[in-house]
């Protein structure tokens, strides 16, 4: 059943956004399909949205129904998603619009790979994606929690959708932060079948948590057809959290890295949080322990003050000594800092080369010992080496040559 003669609304409304629009839809009892397109690109694209919009409508089994469009600037992929996204306020249907997805936006990741930036998207604004690629952050973040307002997070779930599909990342991997379990467990149908390859689950406090997105994943799977590998990051942000850090890390294969969020941390310690970070020291070091123990990546929480350049290489030098491997960006500027601070130094590099080359050394003789002079190298030694030779061979830092 249509919802006739009310008026339902999506995207945005503010005429100075760009790279968005918003749309207004009322469903009628005959007349055909009225549009009403406001733009300031309608002599070069108003027939182009016109036809798009009527295909959507048509897609749907719409007939009859007045639709104004407030265009500035949207893409196709926007514009299609907020189309979909108000008609589904209008009817209950499974069916999605969905153009055919970019080639190159084809690419799994993997598990073990480096994570020194992610850069945290707005789900609700998609200029914010168009070009979010170009500034090389190891990860973007397509958020439909914090960043999005209670009343349009159902709208940024269509959003997400088509970007993970229609946005070229430039091979940057993709990543969501779905909304708190139980919630959440909704937007993963919105993400898992379109090449999203990280699912972010925030304030995770429970194993039981991890498994239900694995149930999810699964069952989609199943249903979609898809056989890339989609890897979790939860975020801790309790003090349960932090007690029960190791069984979340170890909940599921699938766990590739986690991360702390310490705003909600130090909030739910009932302490502010502070540049020393004194008040989260033991849970920043039981999270790393807890990673490392686990085998994946201790993630470290965002430095919110885009402006504080010093502070934020203090925090990264802290992060990085604590045995954190990657922190969250909230503004571009961040991200070479970022890298830049995780990278390995020289000495790190210089050292690594020759555990590296000893190792190879004692294996070529058959020998069962590794040593550096008197110094006996053990093989955990050995793995953290090599880890440090190939990311100084990824960032550019060292030639294969260097190694021979």
């Amino acid at each position: 059943m249509m919802a006739e003669n009310k008026v339902f609304t999506a995207g945005d409304n503010n005429p100075k956004s760009r790279s968005d629009c918003f749309v207004s839809l009322e469903i009628k009892n005959s007349g055909g399909l009225i549009i009403d397109l406001k733009s300031k690109v309608a002599s070069l694209y108003g027939e182009s949205i016109n036809n798009l919009s009527k295909e959507v409508l048509t897609f749907f089994g719409i007939k009859h129904a007045y639709l104004t469009i407030i265009d500035t600037g949207a893409l196709d992929f926007t514009v299609a998603a907020r189309l979909e996204a108000v008609i589904k306020k209008v009817i209950k249907t499974d069916k999605e619009f969905l153009f055919d997805i970019l080639e190159q936006n084809k690419y799994a990741s993997k598990k073990d790979q480096f994570r020194f930036s992610r850069l945290y998207l707005p789900g609700n604004s998609p200029k914010m994606m168009l070009n979010a690629g170009v500034h090389k952050p190891n990860g973007i973040i397509l958020d439909l929690e914090d960043s999005v307002a209670p009343s349009k997070k159902h709208e940024a779930r269509f959003i997400v959708r088509n970007a993970l599909r229609n946005v070229d990342f430039y091979g940057v991997e993709r990543m969501v932060r779905i909304n708190q379990l139980p919630a959440g467990i909704d937007d993963i149908r919105y993400v898992a079948p379109h090449y999203v390859n990280m699912i972010l689950i925030p304030k995770c406090e429970t194993a039981e948590q991890i498994k239900q997105v694995d149930s999810e994943v699964e069952k989609l799977r199943k249903e979609y057809g898809f056989a890339y590998p989609i890897y979790y990051m939860p975020i801790i942000e309790s003090s349960l959290g932090i007690e029960n850090a190791f069984k979340i890390a170890k909940a599921s294969d699938n766990v590739a890295a986690m991360a702390i969020g310490l705003e909600d941390f130090t909030a739910d310690l009932g302490v502010k949080r502070t540049k020393e970070g004194k008040e989260s020291l033991y849970a920043r070091m039981r999270m790393v322990n807890a990673c490392k123990a686990a085998g994946i990546q201790p993630i470290d929480s965002v430095f919110s003050d885009v402006g504080d350049e010093e502070g934020l290489i203090t925090t990264l030098k802290e992060s990085k000594m604590l045995g954190f491997e990657g922190i969250g960006c909230i503004h571009p500027r961040q991200i070479t800092i970022v890298h830049e601070s995780f990278a390995p130094d020289n000495a790190e590099i210089e050292k690594a080369i020759k555990i590296v080359r000893a190792f190879k050394e004692a294996e070529e003789k058959g020998l069962g010992v590794i040593s550096i002079g008197t110094k006996m190298i053990d093989p955990p030694i050995v793995k953290r080496a090599e880890k440090i030779v190939n990311l100084a061979l990824e960032l550019g830092l060292l030639s294969k040559k260097q190694l021979v």
